[in-house]
C-alpha cells in the first residue's frame, strides 16, 4: 500500500479504516508497517488511538479488535505469527509508541473505564496512591463529559492492554481454551522479560533501521525519585488534586521509566487475572535477584549502580508488595471455596518462593541442602513476614470449610504444607516473628535508633545496639506499614494458629478414613450390579451417598491420590508444628467421629427439639465436610416422584394418566374389593394398596401430620411397566419362548399365570406376616 507523504492525516486514517474492511489480516499489518516507518509523527499521532483501539478492542468491550485472548498458535498459526510479531516490544508496534513518546504527545484516556478503586480516589478529587496517576488528571472544561487522563503513547498502550483482559469478554466458543497458551499470555511474558531484564544494566534498545539503533526516548513527565522507593514514602498519604505538583526527575530516569510503568498496572481479581499477575511475580523474583554479588554490597548502592540496578532492589517493596498483600487477603476472604482457588493459591506460593525463580542458585552438595532454604533469603522472609504468618492462617481457615474429601482440595492443602515444611523456612518465620515481638530497645525511628544510647550490658565494647535490632525494625515496619500501628499480631507459632492446625490435622485424618469408607461403598455397589448394568438398564441409586463429591467421576484412582495428598500433608504439618500422634487421636475422640458398633457412620450431631431433630454446629460441619449424613429418602407419593433415568419419561407420563383414569373410573370398586375378609380381600390388597407411609422413616414428628393428610385409597399403578428393565425382560421372554418354539400369545398365557401363582404365594406370605406380628 503506498501513501503519499503529503496526504492530510484525516486522509491517512479513513484510508486505514477503509483497509480494515476489505484486506485481508496479513495486509493490513504489512500496510501498518509501511505506514510507521514512512510517516512523520504528526500524522502518526492521528491514528495511534484508534489503531490500540482496533487491536485490543474497545474500552465498552463492543470492539473485540483482534481477540488476543482466544488467539492461539496451534488454531490459527498464521494470524497467530503475525500479530505477535507485529506487537513485540521489539516490533513495529512499539517502534511507533517511542516515534510518539519522543515527540511529547498526549492521549485523552477517560477516568471512568479506570478500575474502581482508582476511579473513585480520582472522582472524589484525591490523588491515587501511584505515582502514575500524578500530574495526568485533566479537568473537563464547561459542558464537558467527565475526568480523562493526559497520557503518554506508552502509558495509553499499556492502559488498553492491560484493560483489555477486563473489558474483552470471551467468545462462547473459547471456554476451554488454555490461558498460557494464548496471545494475551505469551505477549504479557515477553513484555515482563523486555522491560523487567535479568540481564545487564539497562532496558534493551530498539532499532529504527538495520544496523541503527536508536535510543529509548525520555519520558516528559517526571518519574518517581529513587529516594522514595523505601517501605515508607510519601505517595501514602492522600493529595488533593488540585495540589498536583511535580517532582524532581532523576537525571537517570529515562533508563527504567517503562518498568514503572509495566509494574503500576492494575490487574482486577478473576481467574484468569490471577494467572497474569502470577507470571509477573515470577518474573519479577527474577528480575529483583538478579543481582551480582558485588552488586549487593553496601558501596554499590553509593557508587557504581545504575537506575536499573537500584530500581530492582525497590521494586518489590515498593511497586508489589502492598497491593499483592491487599489482593491477597481480598481473594482468601471472598474467593468461592473451590477447585477455582487453586490458581491464587499458586499465586501466593509462587511470591513465597523467590529462591525457585533466582537467576543464579547455588550448587548444593546433598539432597537435604536442595530442598534447604538458604539463610540468604532470611531478610525477604522477615520483611515479608505477613505473607508467611497471616495468609497462612486466611488459608487454614478456607482449608478448614472445605471438602478435604475432594482430590482438588486434598491437592491445596498438600501445596501449602508442602512448601511451608521446607527446610529451614519454619525456622525464619519463627525467627522473623520474634523480632517483630520483641520489645522495642530504642525510640523506633529508624534516624533516631542509630543515635540511641546503648542498653545496658555486662560490657562496655557494646557501644552500639546489636544487628538484629536494626532487623526488629526492618519487620516491624513492615507489618506497620501493611496493617496499621493498632494492629493485633497473632502469630504463626503461636496456641491460637497451633488450634486450627490441630483441627485441620484431625480433618485430614477424618478425610482419609471418608475417602476410604467411599472406596468401599463403590466396590460393594459395584459389585453388587446386576449383570445387565453395563446396558445402562439398572435403577441407580436415587438417593445418592455423596452427591458433592467428585470421587465418583474419577473412580478408584481418585481416591488413592487423595490419600497420598493427605497422608503427605498431615505429615508435613507435624513436621512444622511438631505434632504428635497421641495429640491427633485425643482430638479425634473428643470430636466424637468414631463409627458405631457396626463399623458404619453415625448420624450427624443433633438435638432433639419441638419440631424434631436440630443440627447442632458440630453436626453442621459434620455434613459440610462430608464426615456424615442423613439417609435421605423419598417421602411422597410414589407416583408422582421424578422420573429416572431407568424410566422411559413418554410412557411414564403416558401410563400415569392411564392410572389415574382407571382409579377414578373405579375407586369405589377397589375400595369394596380390598375391605373384604377373605381371600380375594388380600389379594387384592397386595396389588392395590400403597405401603403404609407410617412404616417409613421419618425424620421429624411434624412429618406425621403431614402424612397422615396425604393417605389415600386402593389404587392401581403401571408405573413399572415404564422401566427400561421391565421392558428388557419382558423382551428376553418372549426371545426364549421363540427358541422353544413358542408364539407370542401361548407365552404372554404362560406369563400371566406365572405371575398369578408367584402373587398368590406372596399374598398368603404377606397375611401370614400380619396374623404372626399379631
Amino acid at each position: 500500500m503506498a501513501f503519499p507523504h503529503l496526504q492530510q492525516p484525516s486522509f491517512l486514517l479513513a484510508s486505514l479504516k477503509a483497509d480494515s474492511v476489505n484486506k485481508p489480516f496479513a495486509q493490513r499489518c504489512q500496510d501498518l508497517v509501511k505506514v510507521i516507518e514512512d510517516f512523520p509523527a504528526k500524522e502518526l499521532q492521528t491514528i495511534f488511538p484508534w489503531l490500540v483501539e482496533s487491536i485490543f478492542g474497545s474500552l465498552d468491550g463492543v470492539l473485540v479488535g483482534w481477540n488476543l485472548r482466544c488467539l492461539q498458535g496451534r488454531v490459527s498459526p498464521v494470524e497467530y505469527s503475525i500479530a505477535m510479531e507485529f506487537l513485540d516490544p521489539g516490533g513495529p508496534m512499539m517502534k511507533l509508541v517511542y516515534k510518539l513518546q519522543a515527540e511529547d504527545y498526549k492521549f485523552d484516556f477517560p477516568v471512568s473505564y479506570l478500575p474502581g478503586p482508582v476511579k473513585a480516589s480520582i472522582q472524589e478529587r484525591v490523588l491515587p496512591d501511584s505515582p502514575l496517576y500524578h500530574n495526568k488528571v485533566q479537568f473537563p472544561p464547561p459542558g464537558g463529559l467527565g475526568l480523562n487522563l493526559a497520557l503518554s503513547p506508552f502509558e495509553y498502550y499499556l492502559f488498553f492492554f492491560a484493560l483489555s483482559l477486563i473489558t474483552q469478554k470471551p467468545l462462547p466458543g473459547a471456554l476451554h481454551i488454555r490461558t498460557s497458551d494464548c496471545a494475551y499470555f505469551i505477549l504479557v511474558d515477553r513484555y515482563l522479560s523486555w522491560f523487567l531484564p535479568t540481564e545487564g544494566n539497562v532496558l534493551p534498545l530498539l532499532s529504527s533501521s538495520p544496523g541503527a539503533p536508536s535510543p529509548s526516548p525520555a519520558p516528559r513527565t517526571p518519574a518517581m525519585p529513587f529516594a522514595s522507593y523505601g517501605l515508607h514514602h510519601t505517595s501514602l498519604l492522600k493529595r488533593h488534586i488540585s495540589h498536583q505538583t511535580s517532582v524532581n526527575a532523576d537525571p537517570a530516569s529515562h533508563e527504567i521509566w517503562r518498568s514503572e510503568t509495566l509494574l503500576q498496572e492494575p490487574f482486577m481479581p478473576t481467574e484468569e487475572h490471577v494467572l497474569v499477575v502470577r507470571l509477573l511475580l515470577k518474573h519479577l523474583h527474577a528480575f529483583s535477584h538478579s543481582l551480582k554479588a558485588e552488586q549487593l554490597s553496601p558501596s554499590a548502592h553509593s557508587h557504581a549502580a545504575s537506575p536499573l540496578e537500584e530500581f530492582k532492589r525497590a521494586a518489590v517493596p515498593r511497586f508489589v508488595q502492598q497491593k499483592l498483600y491487599l489482593f491477597l487477603q481480598h481473594c482468601f476472604g471472598h474467593w468461592p471455596l473451590d477447585a477455582s482457588f487453586r490458581a491464587v493459591l499458586e499465586m501466593w506460593l509462587s511470591y513465597l518462593q523467590p529462591w525457585r525463580y533466582a537467576p543464579e542458585k547455588q550448587a548444593q552438595s546433598s539432597d537435604y541442602q536442595a530442598r534447604c532454604v538458604s539463610e540468604r533469603w532470611a531478610p525477604f522472609v522477615q520483611e515479608n513476614l505477613l505473607m508467611y504468618t497471616k495468609l497462612f492462617v486466611g488459608f487454614l481457615s478456607r482449608a478448614l470449610r472445605t471438602d478435604l474429601v475432594s482430590p482438588k482440595n486434598a491437592l491445596m492443602v498438600f501445596r501449602v504444607a508442602k512448601v511451608f515444611a521446607q527446610p529451614n523456612l519454619a525456622e525464619m518465620i519463627q525467627k522473623g516473628e520474634q523480632l517483630f515481638l520483641e520489645p522495642e530497645l530504642v525510640i523506633p525511628h529508624r534516624q533516631h535508633r542509630l543515635l540511641a544510647a546503648p542498653p545496658f550490658t555486662s560490657s562496655f565494647l557494646s557501644s552500639w545496639p546489636p544487628a538484629v535490632t536494626d532487623n526488629s525494625f526492618k519487620v516491624k515496619s513492615h507489618v506497620y506499614g501493611l496493617e496499621g500501628q493498632d494492629c493485633k499480631y497473632t502469630p504463626m507459632f503461636g496456641p491460637e494458629v497451633r488450634t486450627l492446625v490441630l483441627r485441620l490435622a484431625q480433618l485430614i485424618t477424618q478425610a482419609k478414613q471418608t475417602a476410604k469408607c467411599l472406596s468401599d461403598q463403590c466396590g460393594e455397589s459395584a459389585a453388587a450390579r446386576p449383570f445387565l448394568s453395563w446396558l445402562g438398564f439398572c435403577p441407580t441409586d436415587t438417593n445418592g451417598s455423596y452427591a458433592a463429591n467428585d470421587l465418583d467421576e474419577l473412580g478408584q484412582d481418585s481416591v488413592r491420590k487423595t490419600d497420598e495428598y493427605l497422608e503427605k500433608a498431615l505429615e508435613y504439618l507435624c513436621q512444622m508444628f511438631r505434632l504428635s500422634e497421641a495429640q491427633l487421636a485425643q482430638l479425634t475422640l473428643a470430636l466424637g467421629t468414631t463409627q458405631d458398633e457396626n463399623g458404619k457412620k453415625q448420624l450427624p450431631d443433633c438435638i432433639v427439639g419441638e419440631d424434631g431433630l436440630i443440627l447442632t454446629p458440630l453436626g453442621r460441619y459434620q455434613i459440610i465436610n462430608g464426615l456424615r449424613k442423613f439417609d435421605i429418602e423419598y417421602q411422597g407419593d410414589a407416583e408422582l416422584q421424578p422420573i429416572r433415568s431407568y424410566e422411559i419419561a413418554s410412557l411414564v407420563r403416558l401410563l400415569f394418566r392411564l392410572s389415574s383414569a382407571i382409579n377414578c373410573r373405579f375407586a369405589g370398586q377397589m375400595a369394596a374389593l380390598c375391605s373384604r375378609a377373605d381371600f380375594l380381600g388380600s389379594f387384592c390388597r397386595y396389588h392395590l394398596t400403597e405401603p403404609g407411609l407410617a412404616d417409613r422413616h421419618l425424620l421429624s414428628p411434624v412429618q406425621r401430620g403431614r402424612t397422615a393428610s396425604h393417605a389415600q385409597g386402593p389404587r392401581l399403578s403401571l408405573r413399572f411397566l415404564g422401566s427400561y428393565r421391565t421392558l428388557l425382560s419382558l423382551l428376553l421372554a418372549f426371545f426364549v419362548a421363540s427358541l422353544f418354539c413358542i408364539g407370542p400369545l401361548p407365552c404372554t398365557l404362560l406369563l400371566v399365570l406365572g405371575y398369578l401363582l408367584y402373587a398368590v404365594a406372596m399374598t398368603l406370605l404377606t397375611e401370614r406376616g400380619k396374623l404372626h406380628h399379631l
